[in-house]
């Protein structure tokens, strides 16, 4: 009961230690933006923003993508997470034409956000005016590597089977495709030190793991946006799912 809860306390500490540095991410971390056809937020006319942001950001150094999927280079369209999605809100008030730009990542987790203004009262120039006050808040593209492709197709491999053991052992699994008996995902290794369980079909990660300081142990980030711990156990891998109490409760994914 002891080495459980120190077990419990040593996660608790790697997460504490470790979540910001390895979940932190910048705008200019990226080099491909993708930009609506249309801003939600402006139920008419949107004053040509669409453009003028594409302009904006493209004189940041930033890649600014087609509307068309099939058009866009295959760093880009082989895996979501290399491209960072912008949007422009309408804030307006009374008396004063203000817009947000706003930059979210793969797991629509805003990033970014940056507020503008002008007190030109005429819409067509005063918002395109409010733009250009907030992209002078976005910092210029300096871009990390590229993730890989997410692999799409995933050769079926059996899990070995072992005799049952008395105690819970720290074992990698080997097998790629895992299930919770509600959910089915892929396991896909990106680097040496982290992978990602992918739904079937999705682009999207349901979940990312980073190594830890500790063998076996690892920093999740849902797809929720909620950072916790997971961890290797007989095979099969653990995350533990943070409750709206405070508590965490055991989602385990076994191999098929």
């Amino acid at each position: 009961m002891i080495k459980k809860i120190k077990m419990k306390k040593t996660l608790v500490i790697i997460m504490a230690v470790y979540s910001a540095a390895v979940f932190g991410q910048k705008v200019s971390d990226y080099k491909y933006v993708s930009i609506p056809q249309k801003f939600e937020t402006f139920k008419g006319d949107t004053f040509g923003l669409e453009a003028f942001l594409a302009k904006g950001l493209a004189a940041k150094n930033y890649t600014v993508l087609p509307a068309h999927i099939d058009q866009w280079p295959a760093e880009a369209k082989d895996n979501s997470c290399n491209i960072v999605n912008a949007e422009v809100i309408n804030d307006k008030s009374l008396f004063t034409n203000k817009v947000i730009v706003q930059f979210k990542d793969c797991n629509k987790k805003v990033i970014f956000e940056s507020k503008g203004r002008s007190d030109i009262k005429e819409f067509e120039t005063g918002y395109p005016d409010a733009l250009k006050d907030a992209l002078l808040k976005v910092a210029s593209s300096n871009p990390v590597e590229m993730l890989p492709a997410v692999q799409k197709k995933v050769s079926d491999q059996v899990a070995s089977v072992s005799e049952p053991v008395a105690q819970s052992t720290s074992v990698a699994p080997t097998a790629g495709n895992f299930s919770n008996g509600k959910t089915d995902v892929q396991k896909i290794q990106i680097d040496a030190s982290q992978f990602i369980l992918a739904k079937s079909g999705s682009s999207v990660p349901f979940a990312v793991f980073k190594n830890s300081s500790k063998k076996d142990v690892f920093i999740v980030k849902l797809a929720d946006g909620n950072s916790t711990v997971g961890y290797f156990e007989n095979g099969s891998i653990v995350i533990d799912i943070p409750q709206s109490d405070g508590r965490y409760t055991k989602e385990v994914f076994t191999g098929k």
